[in-house]
Order: structure tokens, then C-alpha cells, then sequence
């Protein structure tokens, strides 16, 4: 009787031991100690030591022996469900994507109510290149739960780069119904409609995101074409110049507001932006030089839209429509057919049959400016 006590007093001293242990492990993982929450932990024997081990590890960014450890507890207590779903988030983050391919693959199999799991897998499906099967996963996981905003993201996302407005829609306003100030979300929908060309649509979305404090440059540069495509020029006057605030150097927020102030008939505001754009950018100027090309045209100043096409030629020599407008402006402006005829048919050396409406002019005014010159020296 004497051993029995003795024994059970034993007992009951090693397991408030391990009780104790548990405890100060517990206190110490929840306040960062994690070092030293794994060497109380390592006391005990139970599962959920084990487990609060591996948790401690992945803490501290000790990867390689946190999964080493989840492993460990999966194959000792492979009912421990939660074991194996944070093994998979860890091999999901450490890129290790066909090991956790296999892992929710028999999640899914074992909780099949679990949304989570199918979200995972759906993750695990996209990193590796299976847009199908990623697809597949995300929809079981929104029809276990409709509200499961990350598998309605990653859906409407898909769409919207596929550019299928329709397909897109319903799993974004599906979202927006639980989350309606989502900023993703209603990012997501404004791009479904700014890439279909629906600036009118797409704009508010944009105003929705500078309201919730999205104050990003890319949503400034969308908003502002937006209201630029949908006539409100001072709306967009404002947005390229917010976009200045942000990058005083930014040569396309002065590029597009020169555009707005055409659109506005301010041309010398235009021509102002247009001169800023080429002044703050070093890469190829082409497209400004056309633009003043054009405006210079507008306001029937032949040479002056002679002079920047040119320039625009220089920055951009495979272009042809540029060279197109060096050409006809030459046989207007200028009254000597030989010089006509050497541009034109320097177009038709550099670029041939590219552009067949503009090679049928240029053919035909080569044939005219050869008779013209003929008849002339005759």
C-alpha cells in the first residue's frame, strides 16, 4: 500500500510539474519569449506543447525547424487537424507550394465544410501556374461560405485581368454586399470598368477610394482620365495637379494635363504642359513633340508642326505615321517637288507597305510629282 501512495504521490508532483511548465510557457510565449517558452514547452509531452513549439519557431522566423516541427506533430497526431492547416499556411509562405499542394489536397478531403482549406488550395493551385484548378478551388470555398472575401477577391481579380467585365462583376458586388467599403473590392470593380473603357462608371468607384483615404498615384492617374474621358475638365485638372503634388516630375501627369486643357480650348495652357512634359522626362520625347505637332497644326502654323514632327521623328525613327507628317507638311509648306519627292519616297524605303491607306497616297504623289517635275524641266 506504502508503494502504491508513493507512486501516486509521484504522479501527481510530475504532473503539476508539467502543469507549472505548461503554464510559464504559456505566459511567456503571449508576452515574445519564445526562446524561452520552447524550453518549457520541451518539458512536457502533450500535443499541444508540441504544437505551441512549432508555433514559437515560425514566431521567431525559424522556418526550417517550425515545419520540421508541425511535421512532427501532424505524423504523432495526425487527427490534430489545426497542425496539419498551419503546416500548409507555413509551406505556403516558405514557396514550398507542391508539398502544400498535397497537404490541403487531403485537408479537403477530411473537412470538407472547411472554406479555409479549399481557399488554400485554391492558393497553392494559382502559385503553381493552374489558373483552372485555382478557379475550381476559390468557387468550393465561396460555396461553403458565400462571405469569404479573400476566394471573392481572388475571382473577381481573375476576371478583371482577363478583361471579362461580366464574369468579373457578380463575385465583386457579391463581396461588396458583406464588405461594402472594401477598398480591394471596390478597386477591383473600378478597373473592371475603367478596362472597358466605362470611365463614367469607373469614376465614382475611384472618388470612393480617394474618400476612404486611398491616396495612391495609380488611382489619381485613373481618376483623372476618367474624368477627363467623361468631360469633367476641372475634376481632372485637379487630379493631375494632386498628382503633381505628389511627383512634381511626373511627365505623364503633365503630358495628360496638357491634353485637358486642349480638350478645354486653353491652347496655351496646353502648349505650357506639353513643354513641362519634355522638360521633366529624360527617356523618348515622341509623344509630346507630336502633341505639339498636332496643336501647332490646329492653330495653322505649318512650320511650327513641321519643326516638332521632325523632332518627334528623331526621338522615334520607326514610327511612321511621324515621318507620314514630315512628309505631307515638306509638300505643303515648301514649293520645290524634288524636295516632296525625296521625302516621300524615303517613306517608302523606311517603311514600305507598314501602313497600305498612307503607301496608296505616298504612291500616288510620288507618280504626280514625277510628272510635275518632268513637265517641268521640258
Amino acid at each position: 500500500m506504502r508503494i502504491i501512495f508513493l507512486a501516486f504521490l509521484l504522479f501527481v508532483v510530475k504532473a503539476g510539474a508539467q502543469s507549472s511548465a505548461s503554464s510559464i510557457a504559456d505566459s511567456l510565449f503571449a508576452t515574445g519569449h519564445y526562446t524561452k517558452a520552447i524550453n518549457y514547452y520541451a518539458r512536457t509531452a502533450s500535443a499541444n506543447s508540441s504544437l505551441q513549439i512549432a508555433r514559437a519557431y515560425t514566431a521567431i522566423g525559424n522556418f526550417e525547424k517550425a515545419v520540421a516541427q508541425y511535421k512532427s506533430v501532424v505524423k504523432l497526431h495526425p487527427s490534430l487537424q489545426i497542425a496539419s492547416f498551419e503546416l500548409g499556411k507555413l509551406l505556403v509562405k516558405t514557396k514550398d507550394y507542391d508539398e502544400a499542394r498535397k497537404l490541403f489536397s487531403k485537408l479537403v478531403g477530411i473537412g470538407k465544410d472547411n472554406p479555409e482549406y479549399y481557399y488554400y488550395l485554391g492558393e497553392v493551385y494559382r502559385e503553381l501556374g493552374q489558373p483552372a484548378s485555382s478557379i475550381v478551388a476559390y468557387k468550393k470555398a465561396i460555396n461553403r461560405d458565400s462571405t469569404h472575401l479573400r476566394s471573392l477577391f481572388q475571382l473577381g481579380k481573375y476576371f478583371v485581368m482577363k478583361q471579362l467585365k461580366n464574369q468579373a462583376l457578380p463575385y465583386i458586388e457579391k463581396g461588396l454586399e458583406f464588405y461594402p467599403n472594401d477598398v480591394a473590392l471596390i478597386n477591383l470593380k473600378a478597373l473592371a470598368f475603367f478596362n472597358n473603357d466605362e470611365y463614367d462608371k469607373a469614376m465614382p468607384l475611384f472618388e470612393r477610394l480617394v474618400e476612404l483615404g486611398e491616396r495612391k498615384e495609380y488611382i489619381y492617374t485613373k481618376l483623372a482620365y476618367c474624368q477627363f474621358k467623361s468631360w469633367e475638365l476641372e475634376k481632372a485638372k485637379k487630379s493631375y495637379k494632386v498628382l503633381l503634388d505628389i511627383d512634381d516630375a511626373n511627365a505623364d501627369a503633365y503630358f495628360h494635363l496638357g491634353h485637358v486643357f486642349w480638350k478645354d480650348q486653353k491652347l496655351d495652357s496646353a502648349r505650357f504642359y506639353f513643354n513641362r512634359s519634355t522638360e521633366v522626362q529624360k527617356p523618348v520625347l515622341w509623344r509630346e513633340y507630336e502633341s505639339l505637332a498636332r496643336l501647332a497644326r490646329v492653330e495653322e502654323n505649318l512650320k511650327g508642326a513641321l519643326k516638332y514632327y521632325q523632332m518627334a521623328h528623331t526621338e522615334d525613327p520607326l514610327n511612321p505615321m511621324t515621318y507620314y507628317n514630315v512628309c505631307t507638311l515638306t509638300d505643303q509648306i515648301y514649293e520645290d517637288p524634288k524636295t516632296s519627292l525625296e521625302y516621300y519616297e524615303t517613306y517608302m524605303e523606311k517603311f514600305g507597305t507598314m501602313r497600305p491607306y498612307v503607301t496608296d497616297f505616298v504612291t500616288k504623289r510620288i507618280r504626280q510629282l514625277k510628272e510635275e517635275i518632268h513637265f517641268t524641266s521640258d
